[in-house]
């Protein structure tokens, strides 16, 4: 979508594309289709071994590494937690979640603003699934891909920072359509930046009614319990 016009005064033409106007090799429906299918076989393979699967998204710097690590603090005493680190280069999220003692793969995306569901296959080939519970995937920090590409998770959980602005969640709709758990990640900084986690929430209802909204703040560990609760980890 792109805006035309110059001036305060002056009405804002929009531009959006007709049906099928849209040119990105990345959504082929050939491509689509073959994640979906994958992502399928991934959701029966953990299934089979009675592991559930989370696949947690956001933005880049919108606390899911914090909020992920939180919840392994809280829930590894009773579940055998694994995680599986989606980011375009480095260990950085990784290195962090592995100080819990969890098994942890990195998949490095290279170009690719997401994960896919055949990374995630190669993912879950290293580890032992014979042995696990319980997988967090971190996808890549973005708010567009990653909507279309299932895992084979059986929960999507959407970590929305305040730091973000108040415009977050209606300029990304698709990222909350699938969501079980959102997130409404930093509180203890909304008032300095002035946004409304209450307003970040409506938005989020009215996309989804059916997703829960949590406000957390890992910093202060507000919230953390009840995105577990509302994720339906617990035991």
């Amino acid at each position: 979508m792109v805006a035309v016009g110059i001036g305060l005064a002056k009405p804002v033409e929009v531009v959006t594309p007709a049906e099928g106007e849209v040119f990105d090799v990345e959504l082929e429906v050939n491509i689509l289709r073959e994640n979906e299918r994958l992502a399928e076989e991934n959701k029966g393979r953990l299934g089979s071994k009675g592991i559930h699967a989370v696949d947690v998204m956001g933005s880049v710097g919108s606390g899911k590494t914090s909020l992920i690590k939180s919840m392994i603090s809280r829930l590894k005493q009773d579940l055998r937690i694994a995680v599986i680190e989606g980011d375009v280069t480095t260990t950085i999220d990784s290195d962090i979640i592995s100080s819990e003692g969890v098994p942890t793969v990195q998949v490095n995306t290279g170009k690719e603003c997401h994960l896919d569901a055949n990374l995630i296959r190669k993912a879950l080939d290293k580890l032992p699934l014979g042995s696990l519970d319980l997988i967090f995937i971190e996808n890549v920090g973005n708010l567009i891909c990653p909507a279309e590409f299932p895992l084979g998770s059986d929960r999507r959980l959407v970590v929305v920072s305040v730091t973000e602005g108040p415009y977050m969640v209606v300029k990304h709709p698709m990222m909350f359509r699938d969501a079980k758990v959102v997130a409404i990640n930093k509180i203890d900084v909304a008032s300095a930046m002035g946004v409304d986690p209450n307003k970040l929430s409506a938005d989020v209802a009215r996309l989804n009614p059916k997703a829960a909204t949590v406000h957390t703040s890992c910093r202060n560990g507000i919230g953390v319990n009840e995105v577990i609760e509302k994720l339906g980890l617990n035991r």
